[in-house]
């Protein structure tokens, strides 16, 4: 056996459907009885949790019998009875879904500030995507109809840089109302120009709706100052920091934001009246408004939490601020309550960010981990944005809470925002990466609740195996760490395809089995430190015989590392408990590697693996 097999081969494009589908049944037989792979009943039997991709179904609906009588009925109750324009969106897209069998549609809204275009896709299996098109790409489709406010179409949807979707053209429509484009409506569908000036009207009917909504809420928020706490509101808070990270750029110096989230507010309102929620909310704005410096600014952030803005105050000072106001909050009694606790959170500028939605998401991810650390202790713990690693387990918990909050409002997710920051991580040490790298794959398991700790056995497993078979130290290390981050592509698989509990459909099992790709190409690519662990990530699920994918590879074209990593991928598979069986025994285990050794995995590995496996634990 050649160990230096390592470099990427040509690849090529054999691995042909019937491929994947003999492919599938003989891990199949991992799971189940032998199974006959001439019966196609098996395999369109297969579980979500059996099978990894599929594209958009080509069946030809040019002759479809379109009821436009009861479209339109479905329309306009959609319309009549929806009041924000997320969920009128996903009701048409339903309508049209259903009764115009569309493949996809998409709702775009123009965000000013970060003059971006957030971009909403539902396909026809009901997944949804999130993308961002910036205004300056002014070749893009999708700015083109903004900026001419007239439609546009594409033979194909390559302007949306997804990878999870399969081409078909599309018909991008302005959301304009009273001279003023707010956003695009978008379908793809092949027939999409037969049925042009229906969608045209529905586009022209959205931006009616959503210049309405945007009417009503510019009427709620014509004043300045919140009517329950007297403090500054959310618009107005979000505007003076604006001021005032201005004022400090230009004179050079540091402003602090302290978000304070008060504690059981939700308890309180359940169980004895909103009424007496709404005491403890003004009893403390009153109380930080009195007890702040009068160059300090308070708002009203959220429901129960107050931000303070603290000009030309750097984070040690505004952390004893904070604390001081904690207190003081401690020491206000509220009947049938007690003493009010809250958790606070401090994010400086330029310390932390000179970006003002990140410095708040810094902030506001201080604060749940104050909130975490001050249910522990019983008193306020005041935390920074300096005081924790941002790879610490409970770190990661809080910043995808956070995100997951306002990904409707900034249009960016938890796993786009992870990758970004995983690419600007400067790595110190080898220990350092290893640690980043295992908080990565620790959040990608999380993804999955049927995969938790997976990555660090499938790496255990297969450095066991690398120093079974002699490989020199620097490459059993590379192995660990590739072996740790093999999975990393499902960070880009949506949840509904990642945890669906039943069979995957054709469409959900192709965008499964782009998980190599997308882990290769979006998340180690731009990092030079990892290249080297591409070929694992990449080709971990090419088989020995041809069958896998992405490529089809054969043999040793697959580079020996990723084949090493497919044999402990499996058996860790075959060891756990999975949602539809209980986890096979190690003898079980090995005898279905020694029926796929030759075919699926390297036999010779095999072989040495089955050597070891009794010394490898089993616990899951």
């Amino acid at each position: 056996m050649n160990s230096n097999k390592e470099e990427n081969k040509p690849v090529n494009n054999k691995g042909s459907k019937n491929k994947e589908i003999q492919s599938e049944v003989k891990i199949n037989s991992v799971f189940s009885n032998p199974i006959n792979t001439k019966n196609p009943a098996l395999y369109a039997s297969r579980s979500s949790a059996n099978r990894l991709y599929g594209g958009y179904s080509t069946q030809n609906f040019s002759k479809l019998n379109i009821n436009y009588q009861e479209i339109l009925k479905l329309i306009n109750e959609a319309f009549a009875s929806k009041n924000e324009l997320g969920q009128l969106f996903y009701s048409i897209h339903n309508v049209l879904s259903t009764r115009m069998h569309i493949n996809c549609s998409a709702l775009g809204l123009v965000n000013s500030q970060s003059k971006c275009v957030n971009i909403k896709l539902v396909d026809k299996v009901g997944s949804t995507y999130s993308s961002k098109i910036m205004l300056t790409d002014t070749e893009n489709p999708i700015v083109k109809c903004i900026e001419t406010r007239t439609m546009q179409r594409s033979q194909d949807i390559s302007f949306l840089s997804s990878s999870y979707l399969n081409n078909s053209a599309m018909l991008i429509f302005p959301l304009v109302a009273f001279d003023e484009c707010l956003g695009v409506f978008a379908l793809g569908d092949f027939r999409a120009d037969m049925y042009a000036d229906l969608y045209q009207l529905i586009g022209n009917s959205m931006g009616l709706f959503a210049k309405t909504i945007n009417l009503l809420e510019m009427v709620e928020k014509n004043s300045d100052t919140d009517t329950l706490t007297g403090l500054a509101n959310h618009k107005h808070l979000q505007e003076e920091l604006s001021r005032q990270i201005h004022l400090a750029e230009q004179g050079n110096s540091q402003l602090s934001v302290c978000i304070f989230d008060i504690s059981n507010i939700s308890q309180i309102n359940r169980e004895m009246g909103h009424a007496k929620g709404d005491e403890i909310i003004k009893t403390v704005a009153h109380k930080i408004k009195q007890s702040i410096r009068s160059t300090d600014f308070a708002g009203r952030y959220g429901g129960d939490e107050i931000a303070v803005l603290m000009p030309n105050t750097p984070l040690e000072e505004a952390k004893y601020m904070a604390e001081y106001l904690s207190y003081t909050l401690s020491c206000v009694i509220v009947d049938a309550v007690g003493p009010i606790k809250v958790s606070a959170g401090i994010a400086s500028y330029p310390v932390a960010s000179k970006n003002q939605e990140k410095l708040l998401i810094l902030a506001e991810q201080a604060m749940y981990i104050s909130k975490s650390k001050s249910y522990e202790s019983g008193n306020c713990i005041v935390v920074t944005s300096e005081d924790y690693n941002f790879w610490d387990d409970e770190a990661l918990k809080c910043f995808a809470e956070v995100l997951t909050k306002k990904h409707a409002e900034i249009g960016v997710d938890f796993e786009e925002e992870l990758i970004s920051k995983f690419h600007n991580e400067k790595i110190i040490s080898n220990k350092h990466l290893l640690d980043v790298v295992t908080s990565l794959a620790s959040t990608i398991d999380a993804k999955d609740p049927y995969t938790k700790g997976h990555s660090t056995f499938v790496s255990r497993y297969s450095e066991a195996l690398a120093r079974a078979i002699r490989l020199p130290e620097a490459e059993v290390e590379r192995i660990k760490l590739g072996a740790l981050l093999h999975d990393i592509g499902k960070i880009g698989i949506p949840e509904n395809v990642l945890k669906k509990p039943s069979m995957l459909t054709d469409e959900e099992w192709e965008i499964m089995k782009q998980h190599p790709a997308i882990g290769a190409e979006k998340v180690l690519a731009p990092n030079e430190s990892l290249r080297d662990l591409i070929p694992m990530v990449k080709f971990h699920h090419e088989h020995y015989d041809g069958t896998g994918y992405p490529f089809g590879l054969k043999g040793e074209e697959i580079p020996l590392s990723a084949r090493i990593v497919s044999i402990a991928d499996a058996y860790h598979a075959l060891v756990s408990d999975r949602p539809y069986r209980k986890g096979l025994g190690v003898e079980k285990a090995c005898e279905i590697l020694k029926l796929g050794a030759g075919v699926q995995w390297d036999k010779e590995l095999v072989r040495q693996f089955i050597v070891i496996a009794p010394s490898l634990s089993t616990e899951v």
